[in-house]
């Protein structure tokens, strides 16, 4: 038994002294012929191109594809965006010819319209009967309809209380039997506030009409004649007031 572990031992030895001999020797090798890497060079296209004048199918290509991927900025005057050109002969049309493929619908029929203008006049002898006659009446029974309007019914004003926070309205309602000052003014915007007592202070104009006598006549109407104070509980509202 001792023979047979002292060859197993020496036979491992042997082995491994024989693989550190390989390895080295493959070292050694590498380092005298040492192994030429190949990198496949990949040559690049060259970007200047040139495109003939003829009317080969690769000119055009590339004369289509330099006006595709032409650099130039938009604002920059370009045979595109700059020039008068003639128009193409299928673009231009005669007076006459730009609906011609469409046929017309009438809603109306001619024979209900009247032929204003159409009547032999004397021609005038001085330029300013010439403008007051020849545009009487170019559009006239055009857009008439025969029937009864109704009359809108005459206000003063009209009052908007609504809530500042909230925006609720409170109250909203027309305005009559007061004259302001001028009737062609813009609506008029106030803050109020109201305590247990009525108002607190005089309201505060937010809007303004354009006239400030339009502005004070309606400030005192809202103390004075409409009592705004005595119609509102404690808050803060917004108070517009329009024609």
């Amino acid at each position: 038994m001792p023979q047979n572990n002292n060859r197993s031992t020496r036979r491992v030895w042997i082995g491994l002294v024989v693989a550190c001999a390989g390895v080295g020797a493959w070292v050694a090798w590498n380092r005298v012929h040492p192994v030429a890497l190949t990198h496949e060079v990949k040559h690049t296209k060259p970007f200047v191109q040139l495109a003939g004048a003829g009317t080969a199918a690769g000119d055009q290509v590339l004369r289509e594809k330099a006006e595709l991927l032409d650099p130039t900025p938009l604002f920059f005057p370009t045979e595109w965006n700059y020039g008068q050109r003639p128009l193409r002969e299928g673009s231009l049309k005669q007076p006459g010819q730009v609906f011609g493929s469409f046929e017309p619908k009438l809603t109306v029929g001619e024979r209900n319209i009247a032929n204003y203008g159409a009547e032999a006049i004397v021609v005038p002898e001085k330029l300013v009967d010439v403008l007051v006659q020849g545009n009487e009446a170019p559009f006239a029974g055009m857009g008439l309809i025969d029937t009864q309007r109704s009359t809108l019914p005459v206000r003063s004003g009209y009052l908007e209380v609504r809530g500042f926070e909230n925006g609720e309205t409170i109250i909203a309602q027309q305005l009559s039997g007061i004259n302001p000052p001028r009737t062609d003014f813009a609506p008029v915007e106030f803050l109020v506030v109201v305590g247990s007592a009525g108002l607190i202070g005089e309201p505060v104009l937010a809007s303004g009409s354009g006239w400030d006598e339009v502005d004070n006549f309606f400030r005192a109407y809202l103390v004075k004649s409409y009592r705004l104070g005595e119609r509102l509980h404690p808050g803060q509202y917004r108070v517009l007031v329009g024609a």
